[in-house]
């Protein structure tokens, strides 16, 4: 396929009027600025601020700033224009940050791809963003990603170079240090002018729970709507905080809050590159980290640790804002019993919306453990039922869900951008909620969640939720099962702390314990040793509705 085809971004005209652009503008949501204006001020300010820390080495901010404008200038050298997509698939390292900022400065697109993605997604996102050039490291965690590089490259003729970070580049691969080395920072004469705000920023895959990833296409305008909501609004960010980020800086969250945050409201990064809860407790104590934001099984693990009685002073957390897998009331009951001082604050969002709804730190103790939050202000959140009427406070259906920080489209799919995205910039989620009188979100689950049940349509939600306030389960997850009578039964597959309670024990628990109805019981359970998970921890239910119809019999 000819790169060319690649070419020619959304732009914000194409997806809103004159009057609704003019409104994000003089509201205050878009600020028109750019990732390197802050970069230099916060250079300017306090150039020996501890910017970046990844466990192996750290960066300032007059280092990074440095680096990142050496690498922006070698690019531009090697060719990459603004415009141009350019894909990074590197864990939680400096390294990051100091590319990101480079294409930021130049105008490329920045395609952040995960880890543990493989030869055929690699493929897949390599072609379909139209990159230019892929920034690897050679070995991580026993895989080589050089090598699978070399394997896809004949298949990729628009990828002109592979950059090798931390390790040996081989003939027709570049070094990362030669590209960044030196002491000089080079200017706006070598640099150009930054890259106008309404330009493509990000391309951000989406994890593919069910299908083919999606390339979300986000501006500077459109992130940072996020980032000043969040990070500042939430959070209050600033330059006394160090974000611990331990999910991966190459998806949203971790580009969003771990790294674009920080960059603009001037706090110090952590990054962690392997999730291990004691190893992560340890580098917050080490790194006297503030702040996080991570999703709910990363909070899992790190709670059970500490019950463990792993022994790190984490006094130095304020917060910790989860997303990306709803928050079980019981989790955060444990959370605020085990760590008094720290907030956990459940948040909503999406590759496509980034920050939706969040519970803020004077929100009542109720809300925060009963809801996902309030939309932001400029935000607009709609229930609505199979008709698309929106429904009255309370009652459950799809979110739909607009405003600034919303995508402009998906890249290179008109048609599913469509299809998602209504005449008035609402996004269709695919997720289930209700919104009390009070503006106050609860995700209830999935469409694709729903366990019709001899007519009768099951939360998956809300079996969960049961589920995990049994003392010994720490993990659930409720899936269909195909029935013959009924079409389909509850299949509940669960992780234990402990001796794993029997299906009759369980049943007896939930009936008498949480008063849950008949329909709710799971009529399966399936012990497992952890539940598949994406990297940024969202349960991969399509894996187990196919285990639970391979038990049946009906796969």
């Amino acid at each position: 396929m000819d790169v060319m085809e690649h070419a020619g971004a959304i732009l914000p005209e194409d997806r809103y009027s004159a009057s609704t652009l003019e409104a994000f503008r003089s509201n205050g949501y878009w600020r028109d600025e750019s990732l390197a204006e802050h970069v230099d001020r916060w250079a300017t300010i306090d150039p020996d601020f501890v910017a970046v820390t990844d466990g192996y080495g750290s960066l300032t901010r007059g280092e990074l700033r440095a680096q990142a404008y050496r690498l922006a200038a070698a690019l531009k050298k090697l060719g990459v224009d603004s415009g141009d997509r350019v894909q990074v698939q590197l864990p939680n390292w400096n390294e990051f940050v100091v590319i990101y900022v480079a294409l930021a400065r130049i105008g490329a697109v920045l395609v952040p791809t995960m880890p543990v993605y493989r030869h055929d997604e690699v493929r897949y996102v390599l072609e379909h963003s139209g990159a230019k050039i892929s920034f690897v490291t050679e070995e991580f965690r026993k895989f080589r990603y050089t090598d699978m590089l070399a394997e896809v490259r004949p298949e990729v003729p628009g990828l002109e170079h592979v950059v090798v970070v931390r390790g040996t580049a081989r003939a027709g691969e570049i070094a990362f240090e030669s590209l960044t080395v030196g002491d000089r920072v080079p200017g706006d004469d070598e640099l150009g002018p930054p890259p106008s705000a309404d330009a493509a920023h990000a391309i951000i895959y989406t994890s593919g729970t069910e299908s083919r990833p999606k390339g979300c296409q986000h501006t500077f305008n459109t992130l940072s709507f996020t980032v000043h909501g969040l990070g500042g609004d939430v959070m209050g960010l600033n330059p006394a905080d160090v974000m611990f980020m331990p999910s991966p800086v190459t998806h949203a969250t971790g580009l969003a809050v771990g790294v674009a945050a920080p960059l603009i409201l001037g706090s110090g990064i952590h990054l962690l590159d392997v999730w291990e809860p004691g190893e992560g407790l340890r580098r917050i104590a080490q790194f006297k980290t503030t702040i996080s934001m991570a999703a709910t099984p990363f909070l899992q693990m790190a709670l059970g640790a500490i019950e463990s009685g792993a022994d790190h002073d984490v006094s130095s957390m304020r917060m910790w804002v989860s997303a990306g897998a709803p928050i079980p009331e019981a989790l955060l009951r444990a959370w605020k019993k085990a760590l008094p001082a720290c907030l956990l604050l459940p948040v909503y969002g999406s590759s496509e919306g980034l920050l939706v709804t969040a519970v803020r730190a004077d929100d009542p103790i109720e809300k925060v453990l009963s809801s996902d939050g309030r939309a932001f202000d400029g935000v607009d959140l709609e229930i609505r039922d199979e008709e698309g009427a929106v429904v009255p406070a309370g009652e459950e259906g799809q979110m739909f869900y607009g405003g600034p920080g919303i995508f402009l489209g998906y890249w290179r799919d008109s048609e599913r951008t469509a299809a998602s995205v209504d005449s008035r910039g609402f996004l269709a989620s695919g997720d289930l909620g209700r919104v009390d009188a009070e503006g106050y979100l609860r995700v209830t689950g999935r469409i694709k969640d729903l366990i019709i049940r001899g007519g009768m349509n099951i939360s998956a939600r809300e079996v969960e939720e049961h589920l995990l306030a049994h003392p010994r389960i720490t993990g659930a997850a409720a899936v269909s099962m195909p029935d013959p009578r009924l079409g389909e039964k509850v299949c509940a597959f669960i992780e234990v702390n402990g001796p794993a309670p029997t299906l009759d024990e369980l049943a007896d628990f939930l009936r008498n314990e949480r008063k849950a109805m008949m329909q709710k019981i799971p009529e399966k359970v399936v012990v497992v040793d952890q539940l598949p998970t994406t990297a940024t921890g969202k349960i991969q239910k399509f894996l187990l509705r196919k285990q639970a119809a391979e038990l049946t019999g009906n796969a």
